[in-house]
């Protein structure tokens, strides 16, 4: 009797969810990919191609659109490739088909408005026979498709258990490191994407590259000040999901929380500056970011000024203006841990 393929349930066709469907067929799984709307899921089976969201890459042969999450009653693995905030809704609907013990991967980047709950967080509190783990690092899902070199994390609480669920789905050209650290993962990936505003921002400006750098070195210095405070491995902070997304999102207009704050500093209004109706994960994460960061006495005065700005509490350029009025200080006041650096 033939084995039995493993079977794979990757929930949101956008064009990650997308991607990492094709590089899970890639292993010889049998994979489904979830879309919300049932006239999206038929497109897709129509005609092999995620045409709304990734269009001119054709799905693996072994990829099964639909729109019932039902497909998660036979998933070994699920991949939760749905934005943050809709984390909640589509964990309370598995609770009615997924097995205890089948591991629950969560692509998104964020930080659930209303509770402050890091995504894995999230998973536990609804799925709590689930363990969760979290995929994150600096990528776009354009550059994956075409098979440009790309590395990422993947973390879990057991080392084994991210190292084999890695495995299904690296490739030749996406290479994943696997660590223990899910917080750490998590919070780089959520600080990041504000972060990317501020540099958007400044591109948008035309404050130059010099202030580009600065807004990315300092911006990391926050990154890591509100990692430590949630106790998050510096090493994680300073590696793919930390650093490495961080510089990618702050320095492309691939990113769309760096093409948000570019049209915001190119005189935009907020309105107008999410007009393609891409979502800007940024916009969703930076009240409760710059909250938690209260909540815990960390100053984060570049993530702290994008919200102003986004609450339209201040204009661009006060903003900008009260940054560089800030007091001087020694570059390394605790920041970050110099020892990595040695």
């Amino acid at each position: 009797m033939p084995e039995r393929k493993r079977q794979i349930a990757v929930l949101g066709a956008g064009a990650w969810g997308t991607v990492l469907a094709n590089l899970a067929a890639r292993n010889e799984a049998r994979v489904t990919l979830w879309a919300r709307d049932a006239g999206h899921a038929a497109e897709m089976a129509a005609t092999g191609v995620n045409a709304r969201r990734l269009p001119g890459v054709p799905l693996a042969s072994n990829v099964t659109p639909t729109d019932t999450l039902a497909v998660a009653a036979e998933a070994d693995i699920i991949l939760l490739a749905v934005p943050t905030q809709a984390l909640r809704p589509v964990c309370q609907a598995l609770l009615s088909f997924v097995a205890s013990d089948i591991p629950v991967v969560i692509c998104a980047k964020g930080i659930e408005r209303g509770t402050g709950l890091f995504p894995s967080q999230v998973v536990a509190e609804i799925l709590p026979e689930n363990p969760p783990a979290v995929l994150s690092g600096p990528s776009f899902a354009a550059d994956v498709a075409k098979g440009l070199p790309t590395a990422v994390t993947l973390a879990a609480a057991d080392h084994e258990r991210a190292a084999a669920l890695a495995g299904t789905l690296a490739a030749p050209w996406f290479r994943l490191y696997h660590c223990a650290d899910i917080r750490g993962v998590e919070i780089g990936g959520a600080a990041k994407n504000v972060l990317a505003i501020a540099s958007g921002i400044a591109a948008g400006r035309g404050l130059g590259a010099s202030a580009g750098a600065a807004l990315i070195a300092r911006g990391f210095a926050e990154l890591t000040r509100f990692g430590r405070a949630f106790g998050a491995d510096p090493a994680t902070l300073a590696g793919l999901s930390g650093l490495g997304d961080l510089v990618l999102t702050c320095t492309s207009h691939q990113s769309r929380n760096f093409s948000f704050g570019f049209a915001l500093g190119r005189g935009a209004s907020l309105a107008a500056a999410s007009a393609d109706g891409r979502l800007v994960e940024g916009v969703h994460t930076c009240g409760i970011l710059v909250d938690l960061a209260h909540r815990k006495s960390v100053d984060m005065p570049i993530s702290a000024a994008v919200e102003a700005v986004l609450t339209e509490r201040i204009e661009i350029d006060a903003a900008i203006e009260a940054l560089l009025a800030r007091p001087a200080k020694p570059e390394f006041a605790g920041d970050v841990d110099v020892r990595l650096y040695e």
